[in-house]
């Protein structure tokens, strides 16, 4: 076999048991035809063939994000962008800025207010968006997308009084009078959106390409999405117009099941470039807005225990009828019992001998109770998880979770107990960036080092090789693309990311200092045009 391209005198980390470390190797098309030494595989390369000589530069395979919202991520750079903001007057200040800039009466939407990081940690009030943008209905999500903060024009328009009843699974909160404040939790922020314009095609592939090119810059080459309609289509547009350079996983919301079922989809169906994935399910809520579902009630809060998105009862159902129609289930899962009501249902699922061959997985595993930890590998479901959350919640986890964070994001635990682990970054909730969360997973200290000493709970702590392998070849296994992806082996697609510096040896809180030089997808760089 010849080659077409040879990367030569490199260190490439090939995440391969067999072979785990070359120095070359060498591309016939779009997939890698053959991995060793320079000289055997510069003696492959074809007449007219390129060879990149890497001047020693680490090689790792393309990173593939297991739990992205991408349609939202793209969309999100082009909203009211409220990440970072430190103080609710910065937060009000980029409002206003954006509603001075747009006619009245047309939707402000946004992302990524917390108020855990603004004096007092208060949720934020109607009121205050109206002293900004009165003329505007808006709408922000919190961070992790679990809340929304709108303003009294938005609840008008919506139709949201002090009348309106809590529907299932959500909360409007309220005020001792018994009127909205403007923050809407869980199922009750669906009721906005039937008010807020849905993104267009055309808006909706250029926000997907947008966020394409970001995400190549990053190393990343794949993607496990979990979004409707809009996102599907925008990816489809993609593939047929041969523009994507993404490996897509896509999931089906809940919501579109039946008609799932009635189409006859399932698990796998597509291609290298688009297929899908799971039933997309949400258990309960999030650490933030304190939702998510726990056992025992939130430190400092008596009378709360999170909310139950999706009850026991209604979970057997939508996993029983996903299984038997061939789809996997995909569940959000954070609070401690929202995760066992889930490993119990799938128990029951799997004790039945319902799709034995399907992959299920609980997204994020947030805080476990110790009791479950090894129900994973047992049960043989996957902990998708985001090491970036770790770091950036550990202090809202401390605050409202207490002890229990002993076994939050408790990475370590799940993988000594021999359960598969693939990562993700829940962008647009975190940055998407891998390189940040191989450092969250293998430092558990932000980037100032907090809180330091060996980091929070130092014991959950990775090793590099093992973050890695959570981007690489426990990714590629939740979508069901081992045979083709996660790894550097002959006969995969020639997907792989080259590094500025040697994350596997250098100091861990070096890691952050990292680039991308280069992205290799399909055997054609797509980032980094070398040389190098």
């Amino acid at each position: 076999m010849q080659a077409d391209l040879v990367l030569f005198n490199g260190n490439i980390r090939t995440m391969d048991a067999g072979r785990p470390r070359v120095s070359a190797v060498a591309i016939a098309g779009d997939r890698f035809a053959a991995a060793g030494s320079d000289s055997a595989m510069r003696a492959l390369l074809a007449p007219g063939g390129r060879e990149v000589d890497l001047r020693g530069a680490t090689v790792v395979p393309g990173f593939i994000d297991a739990h992205i919202h991408f349609l939202s991520y793209g969309m999100s750079l082009r909203e009211i962008n409220l990440s970072g903001t430190v103080t609710l007057s910065s937060a009000l200040e980029r409002v206003g800025r954006r509603a001075a800039e747009t006619a009245p009466g047309q939707w402000l939407t946004g992302q990524g207010w917390d108020q855990s990081v603004w004096e007092g940690g208060a949720f934020p009030a109607a009121a205050q968006l109206d002293a900004v943008a009165g003329e505007h209905p808006v709408y922000l999500a919190r961070k992790c997308g679990h809340a929304a903060w709108v303003n009294s024009l938005a609840l008008e328009r919506v139709g949201i009084t002090a009348h309106t009843e809590d529907p299932e699974g959500g909360e409007i909160v309220r005020d001792g009078e018994g009127r909205p404040t403007g923050i809407l939790l869980e199922r009750a922020m669906e009721l906005a959106f039937p008010c807020m314009a849905e993104p267009s095609d055309e808006e909706a592939v250029t926000a997907v390409r947008q966020a394409q090119e970001v995400t190549n810059r990053m190393g990343i080459v794949g993607v496990h999405t979990k979004e409707a309609a809009a996102s599907l289509r925008a990816f489809q547009q993609l593939r047929a117009e041969g523009d994507l350079t993404l490996r897509t996983v896509a999931q089906i919301p809940v919501a579109e099941l039946d008609s799932a079922i009635r189409l006859g989809l399932r698990t796998g169906l597509g291609d290298e470039f688009l297929r899908i994935g799971g039933v997309k399910v949400f258990s309960d809520g999030a650490l933030g807005p304190r939702t998510a579902w726990m056992m025992a009630p939130y430190d400092g809060e008596p009378d709360n225990m999170g909310i139950a998105v999706t009850g026991a009862e209604e979970m057997a159902d939508i996993i029983a009828r996903a299984t038997d129609a061939g789809l996997a289930v995909v569940t959000h899962a954070i609070g401690d019992r929202a995760n066992r009501m889930v490993l119990d249902a799938l128990q029951t699922s799997r004790r039945a001998g319902r799709g034995l061959h399907l992959r299920h997985r609980i997204e994020h595993a947030q805080v476990l109770h110790v009791e479950d930890i090894a129900r994973f590998a047992e049960l043989d479901i996957i902990a998708s998880v985001q090491p970036i959350h770790a770091t950036q919640d550990m202090l809202l986890a401390d605050r409202f979770w207490g002890e229990r964070s002993r076994y939050a994001y408790a990475f370590r635990s799940l993988w000594d107990s021999g359960a598969k682990l693939a990562f993700g970054s829940d962008a647009p909730v975190e940055t998407p960036d891998v390189i940040q969360g191989i450092h969250a997973a293998v430092t558990r200290m932000r980037a100032d080092g907090s809180p330091g000493g060996e980091g929070w709970y130092p014991e959950e702590r990775l090793t590099v090789e093992e973050a890695v392998w959570g981007y690489t070849v426990g990714a590629a296994y939740a979508g069901g693309t081992e045979s083709s992806q996660g790894s550097i082996t002959p006969g995969k697609l020639a997907d792989l990311v080259v590094l500025s510096q040697d994350i596997f040896t250098i100091h861990p809180m070096a890691i952050l200092e990292t680039d991308v030089e280069a992205t290799l997808f399909g055997g054609a760089f797509v980032w980094g045009e070398p040389a190098l």
